[in-house]
C-alpha cells in the first residue's frame, strides 16, 4: 500500500527484532516505525495513510534507544577543539563520525579557556550541523571559560582568564567575537556582572552553566534567577559541598529556583573524578536532572555504564550492561555498521 504522494514522499523505515525501553522497562521483539527521524505511530500509519515500510532493518535483538548528547567534549581521537588551526571542521567531522559507535548522535564541540583570537578563528569554523551517516550532528559550541575563577581553573591556563568589565556583555562579544554558533558558555557567577551576562546570554537562546566558580549557595541561586539552567561537572571545580553553606552543589535541592525551573548537570562518571557515593547522592536527590554525562578521556557509553552500576539504577532487564545499541531512528543501523 501507497499513499499516492508520489516518489517525493519521505520513506518509512521499519525497525524489527528490536527491544525498545518504554517507562522503565525493555519490551522485546518490538518493532518501530521511523519517518525522517521521527517514530511513528504504526496504527495510524496502516490504517489512515495506508503505508507499510519502504525499507526494513533487523537489529538482532539489541535495544533501540535515543542517541546520548554530549554537551561537554574537547576533542578526541588526536582532535583538540582549542586549537586554531586553518581546518577545525575537518577535525569536528572526524570526531563527529567516531563518536557514532560510542552511541553519541550529537554534541557540543568545546573550547577550554583560550586567547580572543582562537575563538575569533575557531568559532565560525564551526557551524550547527544536522547529523546521519555521515557522523554526529553539532548542536553549537560549548565555549568553557575564560570568565571563571582562578581557584578553581583546574587545566585551563591562567594567563587568559578574565572578568567582567564595566560593559560586561560587550566584553564577552569582544572575546568570543560572533555568538552564532555557540550553544553553551560556562560561567563562574561569582564574577562582578555576571548576573547581566547570564541575562544577555540567554535572551539570545544560550545556555548558561555555571562552574569553576567559588560561588556559595546564594550566588548560585541568583544565577539561576538571572537564567541559568545547568551545572559543568558537578562536583568538580567547585567548592566542595558543606552543611553550612553547599555552594553551587545546593542547586540541587534549593526551594529558592524560579516555579518550574530545572537545574540540570554534567557529571564525570569515569570510576575517577567522581567517587560513586557521589554519583548516587546527586542521583537521588535530583533524578530528573540526569540528562547528560560527561566523562574526561573515557567513551560516553562507558560513562553511562558506570554511572547505572554506582547509582543502582534499575532497568527491568539484567542485560542493559552488556549489549545496547544508543541510537534512535535511522543512525542505530549506521552505528553498527561502524562497529562492525
Amino acid at each position: 500500500m501507497r499513499d499516492g504522494k508520489g516518489p517525493s514522499r519521505a520513506p518509512v523505515l521499519q525497525f524489527t527484532n528490536c527491544r525498545i525501553l518504554r517507562g522503565r522497562r525493555l519490551l522485546r521483539w518490538e518493532d518501530l516505525w521511523v519517518r525522517e527521524g521521527r517514530i511513528l505511530d504504526p496504527e495510524k500509519l496502516f490504517f489512515e495513510e495506508r503505508l507499510v515500510a519502504d525499507q526494513q532493518r533487523d537489529c538482532g535483538g539489541c535495544i533501540l534507544a535515543p542517541g546520548f548528547i554530549d554537551v561537554q567534549i574537547n576533542g578526541g581521537f588526536g582532535v583538540d577543539f582549542s586549537q586554531a588551526t586553518e581546518d577545525v571542521g575537518s577535525g569536528v567531522a572526524l570526531v563527529a563520525q567516531r563518536i557514532l559507535s560510542h552511541g553519541v548522535t550529537s554534541f557540543c564541540p568545546t573550547l577550554v579557556t583560550s586567547p580572543p583570537e582562537v575563538y575569533h578563528k575557531v568559532l565560525p569554523q564551526i557551524p550547527v550541523k544536522s547529523g546521519g551517516p555521515h557522523g554526529a550532528g553539532v548542536l553549537g559550541v560549548h565555549l568553557e571559560g575564560p570568565f571563571i575563577s582562578r581557584e578553581k581553573r583546574g587545566a585551563h591556563p591562567e594567563a587568559y582568564l578574565r572578568s567582567f568589565e564595566a560593559n560586561a556583555f560587550h566584553d564577552v562579544l569582544a572575546t568570543y567575537g560572533s555568538l552564532d554558533n555557540v550553544r553553551i558558555v560556562t560561567l563562574a557567577p561569582e564574577l562582578g556582572r555576571s548576573h547581566e551576562v547570564i541575562r544577555a546570554l540567554t535572551a539570545r537562546g544560550i545556555c548558561v552553566s555555571l562552574g569553576h566558580s567559588v560561588a556559595d549557595l546564594q550566588v548560585a541561586e541568583e544565577a539561576v534567577q538571572s537564567g541559568a539552567t545547568f551545572i559543568t561537572h558537578l562536583f568538580n571545580a567547585m567548592l566542595p559541598f558543606h552543611h553550612r553553606d553547599p555552594g553551587i552543589v545546593g542547586l540541587l535541592t534549593s526551594d529558592r529556583l524560579p516555579p518550574g525551573r530545572h537545574i540540570f548537570y554534567g557529571m564525570i562518571s569515569d570510576g575517577m573524578h567522581t567517587n560513586p557515593a557521589a554519583l548516587r547522592i546527586a542521583h537521588r536527590a535530583h533524578p530528573q536532572g540526569t540528562k547528560t554525562l560527561s566523562g574526561s578521556i573515557a567513551p560516553m557509553d562507558v560513562c553511562v555504564r558506570h554511572f547505572l552500576q554506582a547509582t543502582d539504577f534499575v532497568m527491568l532487564d539484567d542485560s542493559l550492561h552488556v549489549q545496547a545499541t544508543y541510537i534512535s531512528g535511522e543512525l542505530v543501523w549506521q552505528a553498527e555498521e561502524a562497529r562492525q
